[in-house]
């Protein structure tokens, strides 16, 4: 989705290195110092450097207009908010491990607050280098997994829960794998999670959010997910909205299997979700109108899936580690999908930050003068929120009987999966237009796309987006669907890129399909690369000093509450 989206900037020296990670991939208590010590380490030039890294994160306030909430559902709020804190601690064990014994042995702020961003001390922009001293590399599999496990014991392995979204992999005292089911691993948190859960719900207002909480505080206990996931679907008039628990694969790539536990808490932004109420019930026409054979789309798409647009006013966990996601397309389970479809949820406050931030200065760094004028807002919103809608499309088990996409394509499969839903996206815009149901300029929309594939690609190997983005570049490139002008800007050819997203899409919707892990990783290797044309766009954007993405100021002191 999310998982999916954003001051100077280095100057990129580790472009090259992309490469061979790409394929590899394929609150701290701190210590009182005196003022004196803390300027003399500040002036190395280790800390320099991460003056820099924290550069690359602009500041944004996450707030929200409060005033049309009644007095219950602030209270609310502030319960929910505490509730997704707790998944914080959480993602730290997942990702990395014991928090405080990292932050003691860092002796300087900076690099204390560069971990905070990171969850760890790898840097989620920099393809997970290490930024601390004396810290190896990031295991694949993060601390889903014993670090000394290979892929080959874990095949081995006569273990029915192993592949499991909420079971860590353990050794017992004899050295023996074993698993530990996500309830017992993080009992504690869970169970302070879902009594928070519990006591909001006693002050909810709709019936559907209080079912929706009763049942999130039970699934933390139990491990049984699917239960509030259905409910969650079921929500349709609720103001607020939380997204707790374990979510998201993408910190296990390894295998792709685990998932890494997040928080969002979210206020629903009535007059925009009205926009987008009429795109629901096009889903199976859209499944029907791909551009694939039809086995390939044999599968249909729940017919209750929900648009929205939200305001977020605080993210927790995996969701707030390094870039930030701009919508959230749940729940990831099949089949819940197949009966009763996804909700696609705008994050509308970020997208702005994100629109006016970052996108905006790369086109006018990166686009052709000419067509400057079509980056727009609502482009940049309806591509991310088509992004969301194509996640429900397509297939979810393989037509060659290897079971489910997921476990089909493993560690390949989040990349993919976001490839998929950004080409569909785009071309769904197309098929809309042509069957006359919007009205728009599709000049606005491609352009708008280009220039964010250039700030998602900054995301770096490390991010299942920023992999994405690299095949689609240079798919594009290879089909003449941009030009790269004298002065280093890039034109949009608006009927070639046409043609390139509906073979693009013909091409992911197959590879998804068959499961076929090894073609799916020669086409994502030939084109997931950096050549020196694309590595010269990344340094001028870089050297004109524009965030890679964001970092937020929330909470409840930010709120007012």
């Amino acid at each position: 989705m999310k998982k999916s989206f954003i001051l100077p900037l280095r100057k990129v020296p580790v472009l090259s290195a992309i490469l061979a990670l790409l394929f590899a991939s394929c609150g701290p208590r701190q210590e009182a110092r005196r003022p004196e010590q803390v300027k003399t380490v500040t002036e190395t030039p280790h800390m320099k450097e991460m003056e820099k890294k924290i550069a690359r994160y602009a500041e944004v306030e996450l707030k929200a207009d409060l005033s049309g909430l009644s007095e219950n559902r602030k209270r609310m709020l502030i319960l929910l908010i505490d509730a997704a804190d707790l998944m914080n601690g959480v993602f730290w064990q997942e990702a990395y491990g014991d928090k405080d014994s990292l932050m003691r042995r860092i002796p300087d702020s900076l690099t204390r607050l560069y971990a905070e961003i990171n969850y760890g001390p790898w840097d989620r922009l920099d393809n997970n280098k290490p930024f601390v001293p004396g810290v190896g590399p990031k295991p694949k599999g993060a601390n889903f997994y014993p670090h000394d496990m290979t892929p080959e014991e874990f095949e081995k392995a006569d273990l029915p829960d192993k592949t499991s979204l909420y079971t860590l992999i353990r050794r017992d005292s004899a050295g023996r794998l074993i698993t530990v089911p996500y309830s017992v691993a993080f009992a504690d948190a869970h169970s302070k999670a879902a009594s928070l859960l519990e006591e909001a719900a006693r002050l909810a207002e709709d019936q559907g959010f209080k079912k929706y909480l009763l049942a999130r505080a039970r699934a933390l206990r139990t491990d049984d997910y699917r239960p509030s996931d259905m409910l969650w679907m079921d929500m349709k008039t609720n103001i607020l909205d939380i997204v707790i628990g374990p979510i998201e694969t993408y910190e296990d790539q390894l295998f792709g299997y685990k998932a890494a536990h997040e928080g969002f808490v979210l206020i629903k932004d009535t007059a925009w979700s009205r926009r987008l109420e009429k795109y629901t019930a096009l889903l199976p026409r859209l499944q029907e109108g791909l551009p694939v054979d039809p086995r390939y789309k044999r599968e249909k798409p729940g017919s209750r899936s929900d648009l929205g647009a939200y305001d977020a006013v605080y993210y927790a966990g995996d969701a707030n580690a390094g870039a930030k996601t701009i919508a959230i397309n749940l729940p990831n389970d099949e089949e819940v999908q197949l009966r009763k479809g996804s909700r696609r949820l705008q994050l509308k406050n970020v997208m702005r930050a994100k629109f006016d931030k970052i996108l905006v200065p790369i086109s006018e760094v990166i686009i052709d003068s000419a067509q400057r004028k079509h980056v727009k807002f609502d482009a940049f919103f309806e591509n991310t929120m088509f992004h969301e809608v194509a996640h429900g499309l397509g297939i979810k088990h393989t037509v060659t009987g290897k079971g489910p996409v997921r476990t089909a394509l493993k560690d390949l499969y989040s990349t993919v999966e976001e490839g998929k839903a950004d080409i569909l996206g785009l071309y769904m815009i197309f098929k809309l237009k042509d069957w006359g149901l919007v009205d728009l300029d599709e000049k606005d929309y491609m352009t708008t796309f280009l220039a964010g594939i250039f700030r998602s690609i900054r995301f770096g190997a490390s991010s299942a987006h920023g992999r994405a983005n690299l095949v689609r570049f240079n798919f594009f490139k290879e089909k003449g669907a941009f030009v790269r002008n004298p002065d280093g800007t890039y034109a949009v050819d608006y009927d070639k890129m046409k043609e390139a997203v509906e073979e693009l899409s013909r091409i992911i919707l197959t590879l998804q399909g068959d499961g076929d892990y090894e073609s799916t990783r020669l086409f994502w290797e030939k084109y997931a690369r950096i050549d020196g044309e694309l590595e010269d766009a990344l340094r001028r954007i870089n050297e004109a000093s524009i965030p890679v993405d964001i970092r937020f100021k929330q909470g409840k002191e930010v709120l007012g509450l």
